[in-house]
């Protein structure tokens, strides 16, 4: 009860029942596992309907051992003192390994390995 209704009389206060109250509670509460189900299945709609949207936008990337790569800069790599004009892509470098969770292995073309795995969203063909 909001604290205006407690000074002057409304027309809930005047129409509350308090045995029709509870047993409306109580079928409420009886639906309330129905209600669930219902949200749960249209949430599953909903990030099904998201996720096929956006899977019709991506190009999937498969790089076999020996291609040519450019890697993503993030901001952390990138050189603050070139400014907004600081290049986002470094390379080129080798795949060495292609693993199957679209994972790559690179080394540099002296030869000189990368010591950790990227991903192949953040690769991009390097053509020469």
């Amino acid at each position: 009860m909001i604290f205006v209704e407690v000074g002057e009389p409304s027309h809930r206060r005047h129409a509350f029942e308090k045995e029709q109250n509870a047993q409306e509670i109580a079928v409420n509460l009886d639906l309330i596992d129905e209600l669930r189900e219902e949200a749960r299945i249209h949430e599953e709609a909903c990030k099904l309907r998201a996720s096929r949207r956006y899977k019709t936008r991506v190009r999937p990337r498969s790089f076999q051992v020996g291609d040519l790569v450019w890697r993503l800069l993030g901001d952390a790599c990138r050189d603050s003192s070139e400014g907004k004009l600081a290049p986002n892509w470094d390379g080129p470098f080798r795949v060495t390994e292609n693993l199957e969770n679209g994972a790559c292995r690179l080394e540099e073309l002296s030869g000189k390995a990368i010591p950790r795995t990227w991903n192949a969203t953040h690769l991009k063909f390097y053509f020469s």
